[in-house]
């Protein structure tokens, strides 16, 4: 994994919730220095939790600048998923220490940040270290976010399933309702099971 650009400063961007029913979206913002040696270093979904904990730690210690950002539910519903996937992604990298001459995003969708430029990747995560560690602290960051919330809420299981659609989550939906926490936006079908764990 290397950069893309010959930019100094070239900011890794991803997201971690976009599909889940409940909780935030939470976006990541990485900057890197030109020595930075991170060989473990991969789409967090391809990592178990303690290794995703042990690079956080050696990405916070060693990143020239990090930043994360959460979008409430409430502005999920009130501005929809990929509004508000943007808004985590924009808060995210303004709250970077450095600012950043360059923006390389996960995925194939970015609304422009001010005047910079950027580049999609898709499978970003599996190419560039930046982009690799903002996965890892955006997933880092809001499980701990929603391991929080179920020890409000265990009945939905949170801190397993971290607020994704399993049949256990959409089960408990049903019988019990909805929190606060749960995005009023999306849409639950009784028969609807989402796996991924993002």
């Amino acid at each position: 994994m290397k950069k893309f650009s010959k930019f100094k400063h070239e900011a890794g961007v991803d997201e971690a919730g976009r599909g889940s029913l409940a909780g935030p979206v939470t976006a990541a913002a990485v900057i890197l220095g030109k020595n930075f040696k991170g060989k473990n270093l991969d789409d967090s979904k391809k990592l178990s939790q303690s290794k995703r904990l042990e690079l956080k730690k050696f990405i916070e210690k060693n990143a020239l600048a990090y930043s994360v950002a959460f979008v409430s539910t409430y502005q999920i519903d009130k501005n929809n998923i990929l509004n508000s996937t943007f808004e985590a992604m924009h808060k995210s990298i303004e709250g970077l220490s450095i600012e950043p001459d360059f923006i390389l995003v996960d995925g194939n969708l970015f609304k422009p940040y001010r005047d910079l430029k950027y580049k999609c990747i898709i499978k970003g995560d599996q190419k560039y270290q930046n982009i690799a560690a903002a996965s890892i602290l955006a997933k880092t960051y809001r499980d701990e976010y929603m391991s929080n919330l179920h020890i409000k809420f265990p009945e939905y299981n949170w801190i397993q399933n971290k607020g994704y659609g399993t049949k256990f989550h959409i089960d408990m939906i049903t019988k019990l309702g909805r929190t606060k926490y749960h995005r009023k936006s999306f849409q639950i079908k009784s028969n609807q099971q989402i796996l991924q764990f993002n």
